[in-house]
């Protein structure tokens, strides 16, 4: 048994381990997910304090005080958490939400153009040859397989988006939009406006050289060939119909988690924004940690590197195909367009959601002073509960300190749930394991044709009633005219 990027168990069905994971590994498992993993260094600090404060009371000097504050204090900041919480719980269910939303779009457009696009969506204003008809139909085919691509590119492209990972030099990306010409449009993500070297990691590429996402591990160079300064733009994508030859060498995998790093951890990560900005030191590079590549995934045009918003240039190329579809008139009815335009809407709107939940942070403000009150509080809990507990003040100072911390740093988790926690949006179930599936399942077949299934001969239950079930074939029923069907409809 194996782990995938997230920490899920992936099974494999030739192993001894068929009947399901053991119970070391679904606790370890289950463990690793838990906010003990996040703030252990946290309770080792505070279950160290405590001990110092009760040896030094019950050996040297008792630093014993009134506990008068401890209810108070401890009311008013179990509120403020518990909203804190539950506010970040809301940003992680509306991002739910929007997922939703893009897969029922994508259901419904993709059942929209493969059932409700005739097969030649072409005009026939005239008697054609077979052979034009035929090559109409050819054409038709492509297109309607070419946008519900650009369908599943969409879902892929806002995943790599929501993380950071600017460009189409994905696996799991690029065969689906390389031949797609770039529009110039504005970085959607704010910009911080510093400087940066070309050629480096996150910076411009140059020419012949593929972008790297903010994630990437590693700078390296992507050489292309048939790349010219003429045939690029910014960031590398080809353009007026000439070629980029690329290699599955040179593309960067789906999935490309940031390792954990110093800054991840206690008290370092209170300060990743004072000691960096958006997640990028001094000297330009990018700090390694994975709250740090959350930070360059909410502020995406970090060191002057234009960020090119994907999602929103393969909505304008679905666009793009409903308003060819419109011109062709007779071809397409007005209902069919009009729900082909309000699904690209709607996929557009959960897309414009999510950059809204990935650029709204929590106030660092109101952040650093929750974690700052917090630590206070845990810091003077041992002086105040000394008296009453004696050594039972150490356990109960971790207690109290995994109680607080534990749903701070739930919440900083799931505020920003597109990452690669182990909380977070499984992003990639819902791109490859629902839509693609999907999407492939509905193009398997051609368009049903109820003349066929509505009248196979496996369909001999139809006027069953419960009494009596009378296995008789839809032929036969059209045989025995509407009079009879409406006797056995009285009597089901």
């Amino acid at each position: 048994m194996s782990f995938n990027y997230q920490g899920a168990p992936v099974y494999n069905p030739n192993s001894q381990d068929v009947l399901g994971p053991s119970t070391w590994s679904s606790f370890g498992h289950a463990l690793l997910a838990t906010a003990l993993f996040r703030c252990w260094h946290i309770l080792i600090f505070f279950g160290a304090w405590s001990t110092a404060i009760c040896v030094i009371s019950h050996n040297v000097h008792s630093l014993a005080l009134q506990p008068t504050l401890i209810t108070v204090f401890g009311t008013v900041l179990g509120f403020v958490i518990s909203y804190r919480t539950t506010s970040s719980f809301e940003r992680y269910n509306e991002g739910r939400r929007l997922w939703s939303q893009i897969v029922l779009g994508s259901r419904t457009f993709a059942r929209t153009v493969w059932l409700h696009i005739p097969d030649n969506a072409y005009p026939n204003g005239q008697a054609l040859p077979d052979q034009q008809k035929e090559e109409y139909k050819a054409k038709t085919l492509i297109e309607k397989k070419s946008v519900m691509n650009l369908l599943e590119a969409f879902a892929v492209a806002v995943k790599h988006y929501l993380r950071g990972e600017d460009g189409i030099y994905y696996e799991d990306l690029y065969y689906l939009v390389k031949f797609l010409p770039t529009y110039a449009l504005p970085p959607t993500i704010p910009s911080v406006g510093t400087s940066m070297d070309q050629g480096s990691r996150g910076g411009a590429p140059a020419p012949g050289e593929l972008p790297l996402p903010t994630t990437a591990p590693t700078p390296s160079l992507r050489v292309t060939t048939f790349a010219t300064d003429n045939t690029l733009h910014v960031d590398g994508r080809p353009q007026k119909g000439e070629k980029l030859s690329t290699g599955p060498e040179d593309l960067l995998p789906a999935m490309n988690p940031p390792k954990y790093s110093l800054f991840d951890l206690f008290p370092f990560s209170l300060v990743v924004r004072l000691l960096t900005k958006d997640g990028v030191d001094k000297k330009g590079l990018n700090v390694k940690g994975r709250r740090a590549a959350r930070r360059r995934a909410a502020m995406r045009n970090h060191r002057g590197r234009h960020s090119y918003n994907i999602p929103l240039e393969i909505s304008l190329y679905l666009g793009s195909y409903v308003s060819a579809l419109q011109s062709r008139k007779t071809v397409v009815d007005a209902p069919t367009t009009t729900v082909l335009l309000a699904t690209i809407t709607q996929l557009v709107d959960a897309l414009t959601g999510l950059e809204r939940i990935l650029t709204t942070p929590i106030p660092f403000s109101y952040s650093i002073h929750l974690w700052l009150v917090t630590v206070v509080y845990c810091l003077a809990l041992p002086f105040q509960v000394w008296s009453t507990l004696k050594w039972f003040t150490i356990p109960a100072t971790v207690l109290a300190s995994f109680i607080f911390f534990g749903f701070l740093v739930a919440g900083e988790e799931i505020e920003n749930p597109f990452g690669y926690d182990k909380n977070d949006l499984n992003m990639d179930h819902f791109v490859h394991n629902i839509i693609r599936q999907e999407l492939r399942a509905i193009m398997a077949m051609p368009t049903p044709d109820p003349g066929a299934w509505a009248f196979s001969s496996e369909n001999d239950l139809l006027f069953a009633s419960s009494d009596k079930e009378e296995h008789v074939s839809p032929s036969e029923w059209v045989q025995r005219g509407i009079p009879r069907m409406r006797d056995a409809l009285k009597q089901q």
